[in-house]
């Protein structure tokens, strides 16, 4: 009986440290760069529309981002135009570069 107790806890630990490790990949897999998430934004940097709602959330989001996305020759003009500047205040969004 003993043994079986010892097995089921152990089987429980296990259980409990995969279900851990698959949360904290996700949390990672969210927290990745993915400059296409801020496609959503497109036209309010390239027209000065007001920035929709989803587009401020994904700028959110990728706000961690946002100073490695400027490092980048591809976006750094795109990133440092006037209506880029505009939608992030718009969207609260300050990244400390």
């Amino acid at each position: 009986m003993k043994a079986s107790c010892t097995k089921l806890v152990l089987i429980t630990c296990t259980l409990l440290l995969l279900l851990i490790v698959a949360q904290e990949n996700r949390v990672a897999a969210a927290e990745q760069c993915n400059a296409m998430q801020l496609m959503p934004c497109e036209d309010a940097i390239m027209k000065g529309s007001t920035p929709s709602n989803e587009c401020c959330t994904r700028l959110n989001q990728q706000q961690h981002c946002i100073c490695q996305y400027m490092k980048n020759p591809e976006f750094k003009s795109f990133l440092n135009s006037p209506n880029a500047k505009m939608v992030a205040s718009h969207c609260h969004c300050k990244p400390k570069c």
